[in-house]
């Protein structure tokens, strides 16, 4: 860890001196502070099984953004740090650099260089090629929220489409909930003694392609990913002698990974596919691959909102041995968007797991704006799973509900 954060320092410094270095001569610089900060609570339906683990929960955030841009238009700093303080569950008081990125462009390409975030992929229920960024699971169980990762990105911009090269300096734990946390199933993960296939342990070196282009109504993508992979093998963790500690530890091995994205727009319908192949010398070799549409009613019953059917299914060749609950699993979601001054947004949906007939859930997420400065966000997650053989079973007592007010300044 602390090899990482001379890294991180390192990256930072190097953003902000090249920033600073590059427009010396310039007279001005435009800033701008944004952000937020918020409030957040979460009741548990159920009573947990450990008792060190409570029935709700409250914690804080926030979330400032600088922003600078020197007068020529061809350089900027985004500084964006993240804090939360939760009252119950220590791992997930936390504080991360989501952004601290020198942004430098020319005509035909670009340049990035700091701590930074980067999304790959179209799908709603499952991020398959989504790689650059670790996975901030304290955050979201639900894998939305991802931690900066240490970068260099050269966007080269040509008529056959965009590349973007990465190098990737210092490797980025996932964070999982503590003893105390609930959302962690019936095992506690050991973040302190995590495992690496590379002796370079969070030093490694990790290397990304992306291309993508668009053709009239269809987009596509491929990627490629080599270095440390952001999932982690969680293994049994052994005591000194020997035997078993009853916790588990992550493992993170060297991988390779190729991955496809394809988007197509015909009217109404959005068609969307995901698809992997992921190769390592410590992992079982497989493929897998998410797809599906969606569909939106606009204007419904002669109003001004939209209604969008989404319908998703996705596979992992691995089976019932996956290390991810979505191995064989169809999703359908409905998303209304009411398209108010308030920017009222909900999307209802349900997954179910075709290889457990017990094993689906429910979820609900809303949220709205409330005079010009203030966002309400409503989500509810129901679990059900009979079958201690599925990933999912461990989450069958942590049916919870969640309120957020979130101050934009």
């Amino acid at each position: 860890m602390l090899r990482l954060n001379k890294i991180c320092a390192a990256v930072v410094m190097a953003a902000s001196s090249c920033a600073v270095n590059g427009v010396i001569a310039q007279e001005s610089v435009d800033f701008e502070l944004r952000g937020y900060f918020g409030a957040e609570g979460r009741y548990y339906a159920e009573h947990a099984h450990d008792p060190m683990q409570s029935d709700s929960q409250f914690s804080v955030t926030a979330e400032p953004d600088l922003y600078w841009q020197w007068p020529d238009g061809n350089n900027s700093f985004t500084f964006k740090p993240y804090l939360r303080l939760d009252s119950q569950d220590s791992e997930r008081t936390h504080f991360d650099i989501r952004e601290a990125m020198w942004l430098h462009i020319e005509r035909d390409w670009e340049m990035r260089l700091g701590i930074g975030k980067v999304f790959w992929g179209v799908t709603e229920t499952v991020h398959l090629v989504d790689i650059v960024n670790q996975t901030d699971t304290v955050e979201a169980f639900d894998g939305e929220e991802k931690l900066g990762q240490p970068m260099l990105q050269l966007t080269f911009l040509k008529d056959w489409g965009i590349v973007d090269a990465f190098v990737l300096p210092g490797f980025r734990e996932r964070t999982f909930p503590g003893k105390e946390g609930r959302l962690r199933g019936n095992f506690v993960i050991d973040t302190n003694n995590a495992q690496y296939e590379s002796s370079d342990k969070t030093g490694h070196i990790d290397f990304a392609l992306n291309w993508r282009n668009t053709y009239d109504d269809l987009d596509i993508s491929l990627n490629w990913f080599n270095g440390t992979s952001r999932e982690p093998v969680l293994r049994p963790e052994m005591n000194p002698q020997g035997g078993l500690t009853g916790e588990l530890v992550p493992f993170y091995p060297q991988i390779n990974q190729f991955g496809a994205v394809a988007q197509y727009i015909y009217l109404d319908w959005i068609w969307k596919l995901e698809a992997i192949n992921r190769a390592g010398d410590k992992i079982d070799d497989y493929n897998a691959m998410v797809g599906g549409f969606e569909y939106t009613f606009v204007g419904v019953f002669g109003s001004f909102s939209d209604l969008g059917i989404v319908a998703e299914y996705s596979w992992d060749e691995r089976g019932t041995d996956a290390s991810v609950p979505a191995q064989n699993d169809v999703s359908l979601a409905a998303r209304v968007v009411l398209n108010d001054i308030s920017s009222t947004e909900i999307l209802a949906g349900w997954t179910q797991d075709l290889d457990y007939s017990d094993s689906r859930s429910l979820f609900v997420e809303a949220s709205t704006r409330v005079g010009d400065s203030t966002k309400v966000t409503l989500d509810m997650w129901l679990f059900n799973s009979e079958d201690s053989r599925d990933l999912g079973y461990g989450f069958s007592h942590e049916d919870f509900i969640q309120l957020a007010v979130e101050w934009y300044y």
